[in-house]
Order: C-alpha cells, then structure tokens, then sequence
C-alpha cells in the first residue's frame, strides 16, 4: 500500500467514525429523492455526491432537493458513474440504477471499497447477486437492499405475535397482494416496462416484497415448490420482450405451509399481508408503506394494535382514530434503514443478515419467474 493510499484509508475511516456516513448517489432516478429525505432524517448520514450521465441533471436534481430538504453542505454534482466511484468524500453509494445495470456497478464500488445499499430487485438472477455479495464481503464492505420494512419496529411486534405459541400457533398460509394501477404513460416510458432493464416487470418491483416478507414470516425458510403464473404483459416501444403485468406464485412449504401472493401495474393500489395459524390470524393492511409512520399497526383475532416508536404495542379501541397522528419523519422505517446501515458500517463489522435476506429474495423470485416462463412455453 502506497502512502497515499494509506493517507486516504485512514481519512474515510476517520470520516466514517468521527462524524456522518456520506453516501453518493448513482443515479437521479425519482426514488432517490424520497431516500434523500430518508438520510437527512437518519441523523447519523448525509449525502455528499449526485452522479448521472449528465452533471446538468445532477446539479438540477441536488437543487431542487436542497430546495425541499437541504443539508448543511450542498453535495457535489458529477457527470459520470465513475467519478463518483472515485471520489474520496464518498463511503457508501446507493444505487437505485435498472436492475440489469446493477452488476457492474456493485462489483465496482465494492472493488473501491464503498459500502453499498442497493435498489430491489438487486440482480438479474441470484447466481449475479452472489457475485456482488461475494465482491462486497471480499473488500470488507456492507451490502443492503433497500427493503424499507424490514427496519420497521413493527416486525419486530409481530415477531413476537408470531412465535408466542397462541395469538396465531403454527403458521399454515400466508397471503399478500401488492399492486398499484399505473398511470397512462407507463407502457410508453417506464424502464419497469422494459425486458432489457426490468425483466421481471411486476414480479421483480412488486412481487420482491411480497416474497421476502413470505421468507421472513417463515424464519427464512426456502419453499420446496414454487408455481409462477404471468397473467398478462405488456412492454415499452422500445423494449425486446414483454414484462409481467399481472403476476401471481403459490409457494409450498414443509410442514403443510403454503404462501401465495399477487403483484400487478393494473390494478388499484393494495399492499396487505394475512397470516392464518392453527389458532388465529395476523393481518396487515400497509405492510410495505405504512399509512402512519410514527404508529404502524396490525391485527390479531380482529383486535388492532399500534406500535410505537420504541417498538412497544398495545391494543386500540378506536381503530378509526389511528391515522390521525402527526407523522414524524425521523422515526419512519426509511429513516431508520439508513440509519441502521450507517451504524452498522460505524462498528467495523459486516452484517452478513442483510446479503442473506436479498439472495433467499432472489432465488425464490427467480424460482417464481422461471416457472411462470416454462408453463407459458408449455402452452404455447
């Protein structure tokens, strides 16, 4: 190692350790600005770059984020991915780049020894997120997906529901649904229409959550079957293929468990979780974008609780009144995954957790595709 070299790794440790996790982003796209809102509540980040293919886009999007939200010190523009690899006033990089653009940019940043949280679906199969996992944990550095639920005090809640042995006993079928009716420009604009970029479609922006909030209820646990079933596609102008629209996957399970789920662009927004067990059901009307941050809620045996802050919960009489709560942004689950990953970077120790919870996410999803993809064939 040259003195330089040294120089620079003893100034991003300082850095890391004595002040804010500074995290750069690679891409303009629009999730980035709610995760820009999600770092400066986070309290232990801030954003210190903003890349694109065009530094006039990176310097428009830095200005009308600093407009609505600013931090302290404005973060610099750059003009090129690269740069943004290379800068030293950088630790961390998002990257909410189109899937089948991921890889390249994780080996890279993990290669220059950047931490990185990267955008769900997170490869183009698992056998590619394996290869980025591998990279991040060879040069030492955190990988995370951004699944903001899984940071939400209220898993935790129902962690406890779940394993008390009788508000719900053994789990027997888990469902979930999460679709949103996409606007009228979608089929002629969106990169999640687009083979080359989003393959999966719906499967891959929607279905993602569906299946790893299957795989945490049942403590990571793999299926033993999957059936996949594309119930309609679509695609850009521009795009090779066709992508899911409408999506649906029944999971099996060992001890006579099973899971199914529906994902879908064309349908009214819905994002609900029912558990059913041997002695009651769980249900969870918001379980990817809760309606109220500060106090998520669930429902056990049609008694709704509310958790708080700290994760505590308690029954509530008045079901109606529980959304009407001043929100507070620094205590909402996209704050808090920012924050755990930058005090998980703050301890020098890598949580290998998260690279798990992303590739059990991806095999099964890949599982889902490939059946849907050969009963299609077969009916062909």
């Amino acid at each position: 190692m040259t003195a330089a070299n040294f120089s620079d790794v003893i100034e991003r440790r300082y850095s890391v350790f004595m002040s804010k996790l500074r995290i750069g982003f690679m891409s303009t796209a629009n999730i980035a600005r709610k995760n820009w809102k999600a770092i400066c509540h986070s309290g232990n980040s801030v954003v210190t770059a903003v890349a694109s293919r065009d530094v006039k886009r990176s310097r428009q999007f830095i200005v009308e984020c600093q407009a609505e939200i600013p931090f302290e010190t404005s973060p610099t523009p750059l003009g090129s991915y690269e740069e943004l690899i290379a800068s030293k006033n950088v630790d961390a990089i998002y990257i909410p780049l189109p899937t089948g653009l991921r890889k390249e940019w994780v080996l890279r940043a993990a290669a220059a020894g950047k931490h990185v949280i990267c955008e769900k679906p997170c490869a183009m199969s698992a056998a590619d997120l394996q290869e980025m996992i591998s990279a991040c944990r060879k040069n030492h550095v955190q990988f995370m997906d951004g699944v903001m639920f899984m940071h939400n005090p209220r898993l935790a809640a129902i962690r406890g529901v779940l394993d008390d042995g009788k508000s719900t006993g053994q789990i027997k079928r888990i469902t979930s649904l999460f679709s949103f009716c996409a606007y009228e420009d979608f089929l002629r604009t969106n990169i999640r229409a687009h083979s080359g970029l989003e393959p999966a479609g719906c499967l891959g922006d929607l279905g993602w959550y569906c299946i790893r909030f299957t795989l945490w209820a049942m403590n990571w646990q793999l299926p033993r079957q999957v059936h996949g079933r594309i119930l309609s596609q679509a695609g850009t102008p521009d795009s090779p293929s066709l992508v899911p629209m409408d999506f649906s996957a029944e999971l099996i399970f060992d001890n006579d468990t099973s899971a199914s789920f529906f994902c879908s662009f064309l349908t009214a927004n819905q994002q609900w979780v029912q558990i059913s067990g041997t002695k009651g059901a769980l249900w969870i009307p918001d379980f990817v974008h809760p309606a109220s941050e500060d106090r998520p809620v669930f429902e056990v045996n049609h008694t709704v609780f509310q958790v708080n802050a700290d994760g505590g919960f308690e029954a509530q009489p008045d079901a109606a009144a529980l959304f009407q709560q001043n929100r507070n942004p620094a205590v909402a689950h996209d704050a808090r995954l920012f924050r755990n990953f930058a005090s998980q970077v703050f301890s020098g120790k890598l949580n290998d957790e998260w690279p798990m919870w992303a590739l059990k996410t991806q095999q099964v999803l890949d599982a889902c595709f490939e059946s849907a993809l050969k009963r299609d064939s077969l009916n062909r």
